[in-house]
C-alpha cells in the first residue's frame, strides 16, 4: 500500500476512505450511486415526497470517497416539521436519508461512518432530534427507536416498525404528533419559466 501525507506526516497506511461534505460536482455521481444501490424504485418512497425540490439541511449532506476519490457513499439530512407540540408549535427536526453505499464498497464500514458523521454534525449545529425511516436492526446501535416516532407519521405509506427517531436533545420529540411536512429551501429551478409576451 502506498504512503500518503497529511499535514507533512508520512503515514504507512492511506484509510480506506474519507468522509468529507459533499461538493456542487458529486452530484451526477451521487444519483449514479444511488440508481445501483437502491434501484429505480427510491423515487416513490414516502421520505422522497419530503426530499423532493428541497436542499439538504445546511452542511449535513456528506459523502465518502475511496483511496482514489471515487464517490463510495452518501447521506443527506433534511429539514422537516415533525408535527406540533401540545401547544401546537411545529416541532422541527431533521429527517435523514437515503443512506446509500456503493455495493463493491461493501464491508468496509462506510455506512457506519456516515452515520455517525452525520449525527456528529447535526449535533454540532444544534439540531434536536433525526428521523429516519429504515431496519431498526441497523439503525439501533446508532441509538434510533420506534417508541420516538410512534405518535409521527410519514406523508404517504410506510412501515410503522421502521419509522425511527433520535433525539439528539433529550425530550425534543416529546409530545409531537402529527404529519411530517417539508421545511427546508426550496431548490432553484432546474428550468427558467419563459417569459410573457406582452399582448
Amino acid at each position: 500500500m502506498a504512503p500518503f501525507f497529511q499535514d507533512n506526516v508520512v503515514f504507512a497506511d492511506a484509510p480506506a476512505f474519507t468522509i468529507c461534505e459533499e461538493a456542487a460536482f458529486d452530484v451526477v455521481s451521487r444519483e449514479n450511486l444511488l440508481d445501483r444501490a437502491m434501484g429505480p424504485m427510491r423515487r416513490k418512497k414516502s421520505s422522497e415526497k419530503l426530499r423532493r425540490n428541497r436542499l439538504p439541511a445546511e452542511g449535513l449532506a456528506l459523502v465518502a470517497r475511496d483511496r482514489n476519490d471515487a464517490l463510495i457513499g452518501t447521506v443527506r439530512l433534511w429539514h422537516v416539521d415533525a408535527g406540533v407540540d401540545a401547544s401546537g408549535r411545529a416541532v422541527s427536526a431533521l429527517l435523514l436519508g437515503p443512506l446509500a453505499v456503493d455495493p463493491a464498497a461493501g464491508g468496509m464500514g462506510v455506512g457506519s461512518a456516515l452515520m455517525r458523521a452525520a449525527i456528529a454534525a447535526a449535533e454540532a449545529r444544534g439540531h434536536g432530534a433525526i428521523l429516519l425511516v429504515g431496519d431498526p436492526e441497523y439503525y439501533q446501535r446508532f441509538g434510533f427507536s420506534a417508541d420516538k416516532a410512534e405518535q409521527l407519521v410519514m406523508p404517504g405509506p410506510f412501515e410503522r416498525r421502521r419509522f425511527l427517531g433520535l433525539e439528539l436533545e433529550q425530550g425534543w420529540l416529546a409530545g409531537a404528533a402529527g404529519v411530517l411536512v417539508a421545511s427546508g429551501a426550496r431548490a432553484p429551478s432546474a428550468r427558467a419559466k419563459p417569459l410573457r409576451r406582452a399582448a
